[in-house]
């Protein structure tokens, strides 16, 4: 994933937890492993309960790294195969060791173990081939490039690109600003035939400005609420005219190109699966790098319950805005995968896993 792509998803999340000296817990934050010390601190047990829940979708997604990555796959393959083991086993964290696994807890943004995990996904948009009734919102490919500078995001919703540029008509102007931050999506033409996948084409050369900080600095939503679902809960409840304006303070404008129908794929160029697969960090976790992470569970209205569950994850995608001990989960494709990505700004743990002959026992 392009480093622009996800600033409005995961960037207005950066704020790190509020005040050393006090210990929130409403994001789902825990404070049972004292404060650690190290970026990855190895450890000899694991203080969680319960064993992750997706062992089935994690080895597809294995599978899957195998069938188009052979290289990242080789450099992994003996963590991989223990881990495939030890799940085979049941996945009991507190029998990591004999399979030769040696897990390092991550930090944590604040040196107590608390990760965050934003969300992402892949939108489907509905759109007409032509003009029609509620159809009336362009999708552009891109402008040849020429010596002046391309048009603001202002200019082109004035109608400063040529209609020979238009690929598509949806029914909302939010549907697609929030495919040109997600980077790329999928299109229902409406008409029975497959669905089209727009890949990204390119953008216009205008600074990106996140509409999620300018509803917080405008006093529209408070920080510690902002989500990608709370800015649609704002487009909704507000005017067409007003919900223009808010998306014009963003001047930067992407361009896409229909593709045929392919797999969503990360950075890693591999095809993620739902749930199993985060952006990550590079420079802290490799891509390939294995995680068991223990996510907080929200409600269908986006409320952490006081409940977690033990994922196994891979990193395979990164983003501009995921920085240090950050990750964004792929939630999948559609609405409601965007609603539950939409909902995640909390706080969990997260463990990497590695084979070791060193592993302790």
């Amino acid at each position: 994933m392009n480093c622009w792509q996800k600033w409005l998803v995961s960037g207005v999340f950066l704020s790190l937890l509020a005040g050393c000296q006090s210990h929130p817990t409403d994001k789902g934050q825990q404070y049972k492993d004292g404060k650690l010390t190290k970026d990855l601190q190895q450890v000899s047990q694991l203080n969680v309960q319960g064993r992750p829940v997706n062992a089935a979708d994690f080895n597809q997604q294995i599978s899957v790294i195998e069938q188009v990555s052979p290289r990242l796959f080789r450099n992994n393959n003996d963590t991989y195969h223990a881990i495939e083991n030890w799940l085979q086993a049941g996945g009991d964290p507190a029998q990591l060791a004999n399979f030769n696994l040696s897990a390092f807890q991550m930090e944590g943004v604040d040196n107590y173990g608390n990760v965050q995990f934003t969300g992402y996904y892949t939108p489907v948009i509905e759109a007409r081939r032509v003009k029609q009734g509620e159809f009336r919102y362009p999708l552009y490919g891109m402008p040849a490039k020429g010596k002046k500078r391309l048009p603001s995001r202002a200019e082109i919703y004035n109608g400063a690109l040529s209609d020979s540029l238009i690929l598509a008509y949806s029914n909302s102007a939010v549907d697609n600003f929030m495919m040109e931050v997600q980077g790329s999506g999928y299109v229902n033409y409406g008409d029975g035939s497959p669905l089209s996948f727009y890949g990204y084409a390119g953008k216009n050369g205008h600074a990106y400005k996140s509409i999620g900080k300018v509803l917080v600095d405008n006093g529209e939503v408070p920080l510690a609420k902002m989500s990608l679902q709370a800015i649609r809960d704002w487009t909704d409840s507000h005017s067409e005219e007003e919900v223009r304006q808010l998306l014009e303070q963003n001047s930067s404008f992407v361009f896409f190109k229909p593709e045929a129908f392919v797999p969503v794929r990360g950075a890693s160029a591999v095809p993620l699966i739902a749930k199993a697969s985060v952006a990550a960090d590079k420079t802290l976790i490799p891509a390939g790098t294995t995680l068991l992470a223990e996510i907080p569970i929200l409600d269908n209205n986006g409320k952490f319950t006081g409940r977690y569950e033990m994922r196994m994850m891979v990193a395979l995608d990164v983003g501009g805005a995921i920085k240090g001990h950050h990750f964004d989960i792929y939630h999948g494709t559609g609405h409601d995968a965007g609603r539950m990505a939409g909902f995640y700004n909390h706080y969990g743990r997260v463990w990497v896993l590695k084979k070791s002959p060193l592993a302790i026992k």
